[in-house]
């Protein structure tokens, strides 16, 4: 079957493309249900991105859920194997509140996800696949890489209880150094300890620029093993993508699912980020799963204001064709104007508010552009 590219969605361009990336790494495709018992989400809804879930009765009287997300079923139907790695990507439909519409929809989502006796190899390589993502879907893109390990050790170390090292992840991962400041204060926490979190919060960069002057800063301060796994992973990813990366701490995840590298990928006219992922051994712990794993998703509803300026027309040329035309001459005339993968309309009458190059009467061969039309 040969597809003619230009009948393609920009979302379908971009599903193509990466479906080949992740193959020529080894990932596997994964196929899976439109639906799991609503229990499987209801016991995890801090790790969706909206708990809002479409929930219906089974005929055995289960409540079912249409799938919201992708990894939490993988994981539940993926078999346990700690001791080897298991690579697998999908291209499934989720149904969720989309961000640009804020109301339901099927949305088709694509990833990769990694399993198993997880190394700084295959951390690498998942990093440099998101960043590739990407770089797919735009030149204008950055991947912001943070640890999750270093803001933990670091809060730990504060001496304050749960409530307030949430309200000073919320100032990390809003970059709000002067809310920081008022939070510490109110917590106890001096000042020597406040600057370890402002440090987090104001730098962030280039990363041959950012963790020499974060691992100087921090010396003697708290564990500094983080940042050598953050300068171990950018080191060993792809060099053509190497200018994409930035080092920034305001990526933050939910850390009772999350833990070391995580990151988030942003394209250019886009407010919110395209790409998401991260290590997540905490929720395979949490699942009663002994393997480690990272992965990433990319959020392709985020991308419609990206394809929709590119279509100009609806069809390339509409065939006019009258009652006494024979099948046969509309089918040849119809495959002599679509030669060049042009895409042909054949009717008894131009429909309205259709956009199109031009206009063919079979019965005369008589070319009409249509000004209004353009």
């Amino acid at each position: 079957m040969n597809l003619n590219e230009s009948s393609l969605s920009f979302n379908e361009k971009v599903i193509f493309a990466l479906r080949s990336l992740y193959r020529e790494r080894g990932y596997s495709q994964y196929k899976m249900s439109k639906f799991e018992e609503y229990d499987l989400y209801a016991r995890n809804k801090d790790f969706l991105i909206s708990d809002s879930v479409i929930t219906f009765t089974d005929t055995n009287g289960k409540l079912m859920a249409l799938k919201p997300d992708v990894t939490l079923s993988i994981i539940k139907n993926l078999k346990d194997l700690p001791d080897c790695v298991q690579k697998v990507y999908y291209n499934e439909n989720v149904y969720r509140i989309s961000k640009g519409s804020h109301a339901f929809k099927e949305i088709m989502q694509t990833g990769l996800e990694c399993f198993g006796d997880i190394d700084n190899y295959n951390i690498c390589e998942v990093v440099s696949l998101a960043a590739k993502s990407l770089r797919t879907v735009s030149e204008s893109s950055v991947l912001d890489i943070s640890h999750l390990k270093l803001i933990g050790d670091i809060t730990d170390s504060l001496g304050v209880d749960e409530y307030g090292k949430k309200e000073i992840i919320k100032c990390i991962s809003e970059k709000n150094a002067h809310e920081l400041k008022r939070v510490c204060s109110s917590l106890g926490v001096d000042e020597e300890k406040t600057e370890l979190i402002r440090l987090l919060i104001t730098t962030c960069g280039r990363p041959d620029e950012v963790l020499p002057r974060l691992e100087a800063s921090l010396n003697g301060r708290t564990d500094l093993s983080p940042i050598k796994q953050l300068r171990e992973i950018i080191d060993g990813v792809d060099e053509d993508i190497k200018d994409m990366l930035r080092i920034d701490f305001s990526v933050v995840d939910d850390m009772k699912y999350y833990n070391g590298i995580v990151f988030k990928g942003y394209i250019e006219g886009i407010p919110s980020s395209v790409v998401s992922g991260g290590q997540y051994d905490r929720l395979m712990n949490r699942m009663k799963r002994k393997s480690g794993a990272i992965g990433f998703a990319v959020y392709l509803d985020t991308l419609e204001r990206l394809g929709t300026s590119a279509k100009e027309y609806d069809v390339d040329t509409i065939l006019i064709y009258g009652d006494s035309d024979a099948p046969s001459a509309v089918s040849a005339t119809l495959k002599a104007l679509s030669v060049n993968g042009s895409s042909v309309l054949a009717c008894k009458k131009i429909p309205e508010d259709i956009k199109y190059r031009a206009a063919v009467r079979l019965s005369n061969c008589e070319v009409n552009s249509d000004e209004k039309n353009a």
